[in-house]
């Protein structure tokens, strides 16, 4: 962020308008970028030069929204994907291939766990799932010697559990492989991984970043402080030539600082295309405008839901880190001193039934898949997105039949409780 507050840096930064030039920043919905001879472009595709050939690698609308992100993380570089999916897997890509291994928080979204799981399985990459309250000898003991990274969420989506990112951090440095945390519920307002020893961030800005459910999108940030050639071996795709572009070698030619993500523009996204659009770009900023003011709100209105629940006598459990008494209470503390988010979850006493009733009789909270939006959202998992399973397995799986996600979003506190609480009464 350099000199600036962080909530400068949410209005101000990654683009500095010249004399004459927008205040906001210009959309620029172009596929392609011309130029006067064929040695000028042959110079971006050599990576000898910066500048613009093809929207599919690299857009300046794009790139303006990324370096305000990075601004905000700390990092010293980034990129904007399609989707959070997308950050994730090319985050992780662009150090595994097949052959390779991959140790991973078993608490992590659904759709990261499949994608690691089931599909990187696929192209020949394996993983080592653990809990993130594992000690550090089990964590040392889920590490091979073609392990190449480490991954984990800084608030879990959705079981809300949070990641003791120094003990991961420093574990795997120990095995001489980066730290990948995915920061976004958290956002960087509330949690900034690098701080912690984490060397790579990803996060799907469709969630708090966008914050109004406009645009799907992700990004990545590089730290800037993973030591690639100190560790040369275990990662030939960044020190040694990629022919692919005319042997040039990743970490020497660009750095500590630029290597991770120069090489995940060149060849991943140049043969995936995984883009965000500029337009999407464009809605994302407007977004991170005002991201530093809603996450206190979304944080006030969570604590607010979750203390109500607690104490009323139809509610089983509440899961929200930021709750004195919750599991994860000391470790949110911990690293996230000022908040951590607007997603509580909770079961209800009456199992599927009573989780039935309470969602029709929701005024105010939309049923939505989604979650970290302006506007209250609620799920119930047992009958939407888990609903091929049976209660039996529906428990084994840490997602009982009464659990109920809620997304907090902006709305007056009271009229949330006032929701919930009519609500709970049709039980």
């Amino acid at each position: 962020m350099g000199t600036n507050g962080l909530g400068t840096t949410c209005v101000q930064g990654g683009y500095t308008p010249g004399n004459g030039e927008p205040r906001q920043i210009p959309i620029i919905q172009s596929t392609t970028f011309k130029y006067n001879t064929s040695e000028d472009m042959g110079k971006l595709f050599d990576l000898e030069a910066s500048g613009y050939f093809y929207t599919r690698l690299q857009n300046p609308t794009n790139d303006m929204v990324a370096r305000k992100i990075c601004e905000l993380e700390g990092g010293t570089a980034a990129m904007l994907t399609s989707s959070g999916q997308a950050a994730n897997f090319f985050a992780l890509f662009n150090i595994a291939s097949c052959g390779d291994h991959i140790v991973s928080s078993s608490s992590i979204y659904g759709g990261t766990f499949n994608l690691i799981s089931v599909t990187m399985r696929k192209m020949g990459i394996e993983v080592t799932f653990v809990s993130p309250d594992c000690t550090d000898e089990e964590l040392n003991a889920a590490f091979r010697p073609n392990t190449k990274a480490v991954f984990g969420e800084t608030i879990a989506n959705p079981a809300l559990t949070v990641l003791d990112i120094e003990q991961f951090a420093r574990t795997a440095h120990a095995h001489g492989v980066p730290l990948i945390v995915d920061n976004t519920f958290a956002t960087p307002v509330n949690c900034r991984p690098f701080e912690w020893g984490a060397d790579i961030v990803t996060h799907s800005t469709t969630k708090y970043m966008d914050g109004h459910g406009v645009g799907v999108g992700g990004a990545i940030v590089d730290s800037g402080r993973f030591d690639w050639m100190a560790n040369a071996e275990r990662f030939p795709g960044l020190c040694t030539p990629d022919d692919s572009y005319h042997g040039i070698v990743y970490a020497e030619k660009f750095g500590r600082e630029g290597a991770f993500i120069t090489k995940c523009t060149s060849q991943l996204m140049r043969d995936f295309g995984s883009i965000q659009s500029p337009q999407n770009a464009f809605y994302l900023n407007l977004g991170l405008e005002s991201l530093h003011v809603r996450m206190q709100r979304h944080c006030e209105n969570g604590m607010a839901v979750a203390a109500l629940l607690r104490d009323h006598e139809k509610v089983k459990s509440v899961h929200y880190c930021s709750l004195p008494g919750d599991a994860y209470y000391g470790r949110a503390q911990k690293y996230l001193p000022g908040g951590s988010c607007g997603v509580v979850s909770f079961e209800l006493k009456g199992g599927r039934a009573a989780a039935s009733a309470f969602m029709k009789s929701l005024k105010l909270a939309a049923i939505e898949t989604h979650v970290a939006d302006a506007r209250t959202c609620c799920l119930n998992p047992a009958s939407s997105t888990h609903r091929q399973m049976t209660d039996e397995q529906l428990a084994a799986a840490g997602i009982p039949a009464g659990l109920i996600r809620i997304s907090c979003g902006l709305e007056d506190a009271e009229d949330l409780k006032r929701d919930i609480l009519q609500a709970l009464e049709a039980i």
